[in-house]
């Protein structure tokens, strides 16, 4: 379902990017004129939860202190939120510490716990809109990726991990002599976990769903940007049937809030979503603590490969929302594109009017293809890339400056002529910048490609499916797209080569980051077999 929920989206983009070019002159004009970001719709959702979520109540923080939550369309506070420290990590991890040793959670049937997070997975999709109304408020994102992509994928997630609670299972080992042996998989304790502002609730059921599945207890740590639907979503869980204790959440900042979780002596284990330089941090405060086991998915600068022989329009459309999804802010994005010299110049010119077609505005509005950046640093750091590449003598074609008077809107930017060794070609922008590079063969533009510091994702378009099979095994990346893009599903591991990051995410595959492997072996006397 979900990975079908982005197909319909990128469908619907398709159908209505098709306008003749007279058509598209007239969206470039709109689209300079920035009145799409001028007159906003006001959110109908109310903001009911602010405070920290520690043993199954909302506190205030120790300290007293909040912090301001903004609207990325206007850079408007809209909330308030209680802001995290050392002293509130501390609490948080007593009570899932508590709930692990104690509690009923870890020692309930596999069944039940299946049963709860199915009546959660309700709970959400009966709530479905308001959650994302206040999920678009807060980030900036569509409302409509909100409400028909991403929380259906959310709820897709937690029945995916409730279905995992009871086949969770060790195994009968042969060994030479006689004993018997028994593997025990079982829950690794107290989870630390940290997730980001891009898809504050996928990455919310990414690690709480398989944790909670395999009968750990959490402390979760959102996001300064996004701190709200988290607070909706862990009310709905308890009025599930969560006991109290098992998912503790705390606002704050990483420094304050995020490095007294990674480097917590009573945290067993720590994930992490972000960027690479964080994780090195994250990563080296758990070492330094307890040698806590880590899951990291972090950046990435993904190649999205069109070869000599695609479809060139079918290309185009999806090198255009590998890149734009999200505002751009997505760690897998594809962020060079390559194209073969022989087709270069078309794919050049179709990308630039693509780009210019494409709506910007106020994320709540129906047509709207793109809403703010999630903040001002962001946006500041999105320009300054820019700029590196208009200074690094990269070409140009559209874009390259605010969009409106207020918030955090940027033009669709695309530039050609771009080098491997130029910033814009090198750095995660996270931002509405489209690279177009130009390759001359299959082995150099697989050598190009794998020259960086990431392995996230890579897609590859072409119609050869032994051009295909080549690509596939030669980049190294955790996972590759061929003629698609962005494609998830809740059984589809996701994860990173090189410094995107450790582990797996999703699929089976998580369910091996919240468990530990106990061997248990007994003799055998005069047993009837071996």
């Amino acid at each position: 379902m979900a990975a079908r929920t982005l197909s319909r989206l990128l469908s619907r983009s398709l159908s209505s990017s098709g306008g003749t070019k007279s058509e598209g002159w007239i969206n470039r004009n709109r689209f300079s004129t920035a009145a799409a970001v001028e007159e906003l719709i006001t959110p109908q959702v109310s903001i009911n939860y602010t405070q920290h979520l520690i043993n199954g109540q909302f506190v205030d923080a120790a300290s007293g202190k909040t912090f301001p939550t903004y609207d990325p369309r206007t850079g408007e506070v809209i909330a308030q939120v209680a802001e995290g420290d050392a002293e509130d990590i501390n609490r948080a991890v007593s009570a899932a510490r508590e709930a692990f040793d104690n509690g009923p959670w870890p020692k309930m049937t596999a069944y039940e716990r299946c049963r709860i997070l199915l009546r959660f997975a309700d709970l959400v999709e009966k709530h479905n809109d308001e959650i994302a109304a206040l999920e678009s408020w807060n980030n900036g994102k569509l409302y409509e990726q909100a409400a028909k992509a991403e929380l259906p994928m959310f709820v897709r997630l937690f029945r995916y991990y409730a279905g995992w609670a009871d086949k969770i299972h060790g195994l009968t080992v042969p060994a030479d002599g006689d004993y018997h042996v028994q593997t025990l998989h079982e829950p690794i304790g107290v989870a630390g976990q940290i997730i980001p502002w891009n898809f504050p609730l996928l990455m919310f059921a990414w690690k709480v769903g398989p944790a909670l599945a395999c009968g750990n207890t959490i402390v979760l740590k959102t996001a300064e940007q996004t701190p709200l639907t988290a607070l909706v979503v862990a009310k709905l869980l308890h009025e599930a049937g969560l006991p109290p204790g098992v998912l503790n959440i705390v606002s704050g900042y990483g420094p304050t809030a995020g490095a007294p979780l990674a480097s917590h002596m009573d945290v067993d284990k720590l994930a992490f979503t972000g960027s690479t330089d964080t994780g090195k941090t994250v990563l080296e405060l758990a070492a330094r603590s307890n040698l806590k086991p880590v899951t990291l998915e972090l950046g990435g600068k993904s190649p999205f490969i069109v070869c000599e022989d695609a479809d060139v329009n079918k290309a185009v459309e999806i090198a255009h929302f590998a890149l734009f999804f999200n505002q751009g802010q997505c760690c897998c994005a594809g962020s060079r594109t390559f194209v073969h010299e022989r087709i270069y110049d078309e794919f050049l010119e179709k990308s630039k009017e693509r780009a210019l077609r494409r709506v910007v505005g106020d994320p709540f509005k129906k047509g709207v293809e793109q809403g703010p950046q999630i903040d001002s640093k962001q946006f500041e750091k999105v320009l300054r890339y820019i700029k590196s590449g208009i200074d690094s003598n990269a070409t140009l074609e559209c874009g390259g400056g605010r969009l409106g008077s207020k918030g955090f809107f940027v033009q669709p930017t695309v530039f050609s002529n771009v080098q491997d060794d130029m910033l814009i070609a090198k750095d995660e922008i996270f931002g509405p910048v489209q690279t177009i590079l130009k390759f001359k063969d299959i082995d150099e533009v697989i050598r190009r490609a794998n020259a960086t510091r990431y392995g996230l994702a890579a897609g590859v378009f072409t119609k050869n499916v032994s051009t295909a099979n080549t690509m596939m095994r030669a980049l190294r990346a955790g996972t590759v797209w061929i003629n698609c893009f962005d494609v998830f599903d809740a059984a589809i591991p996701f994860g990173g080569y090189k410094m995107s990051g450790i582990g797996r995410e999703k699929g089976i595959y998580s369910l091996h980051n919240y468990l530990q492997v106990k061997a248990v072996v007994s003799p055998l006397n005069n047993p009837a077999w071996l």
